[in-house]
């Protein structure tokens, strides 16, 4: 199993950033996206998002159907921290994906993980995130073959009916698309418990998906060179409902703009 150089750790001096779904117009979960990235820059640097951020967004996204934007705070060479957004379509056949948009997850192992910022520098993982547009994309482990993240989204296994996820426990990004996972989950019914995963396991759970900030929820057809079957009723009734939320938060937002 390939392992990403510790040399690579991600360099603070480059930032960290947000990725946010456009819907009509409309960031979706601003204020998480926000919340977080607040955290990530008072923890790194010891400072506040700067002002005009939650502007810059909300100007950037109105054009767009449906897109992206990338939030980005770093220090400028006078040592001032400043927001920079950028924006790209999307894709709509990529939101909440079917079966037949399903992804690959490949194992790399990553000492100690990438950790809660969600580190602009992406050095240590750009070689492996080649295969994206292949339809593969990089399974972060730790030493011992744990399951961490994968590079742009939360991992799920579903062993039982029961959602199993890995801890937020510093080693992996506290996604926004994880935590509103999670709280759906438990509108639904359905039982979620945080713990260690291994390969194997995963693996053995036979039915895995992503949860992220643009995509929703993604299934997952193979872990490395095992196969995986399609997402069941539960995943498929968390993505409904979620896409439903996501939805509604546009259409509030597009309501109050007018």
């Amino acid at each position: 199993m390939a392992l990403v150089p510790d040399a690579l750790w991600p360099d603070r001096a480059i930032g960290v950033f947000e990725t946010i779904l456009i819907i009509d117009g409309s960031p979706i979960e601003l204020e998480a996206h926000l919340e977080r990235l607040s955290w990530s820059v008072r923890d790194l640097f010891g400072a506040d998002l700067p002002s005009d951020a939650a502007e810059l967004v909300r100007k950037r996204a109105s054009p767009l159907p449906v897109g992206r934007l990338r939030l980005t705070v770093a220090p400028t060479s006078g040592g001032v921290l400043a927001a920079d957004a950028v924006t790209a379509a999307v894709d709509p056949g990529n939101l909440f994906p079917s079966w037949e948009r399903a992804t690959a997850l490949r194992p790399f192992v990553v000492r100690g993980g990438l950790g809660a910022h969600k580190w602009a520098d992406r050095a240590g993982l750009a070689w492996t995130e080649a295969g994206e547009s292949t339809g593969w994309l990089p399974l972060v482990l730790d030493t011992g073959d744990e399951v961490l993240e994968a590079s742009r989204a939360n991992v799920f296994a579903v062993e039982d009916g029961v959602l199993v996820t890995p801890a937020a426990d510093g080693r992996i990004l506290p996604g926004v698309a994880r935590a509103r996972a999670i709280a759906i989950a438990g509108s639904l019914g359905l039982e979620v418990r945080e713990e260690s995963v291994d390969v194997q396991r995963l693996i053995a759970a036979g039915e895995v998906f992503l949860t992220g900030s643009v995509r929703g929820v993604e299934p997952v057809r193979s872990v490395g060179e095992t196969q995986l079957g399609p997402p069941g009723e539960a995943v498929a009734e968390l993505a409904s409902e979620m896409r439903r939320v996501w939805t509604e938060i546009a259409g509030a937002r597009s309501t109050r703009a007018s």
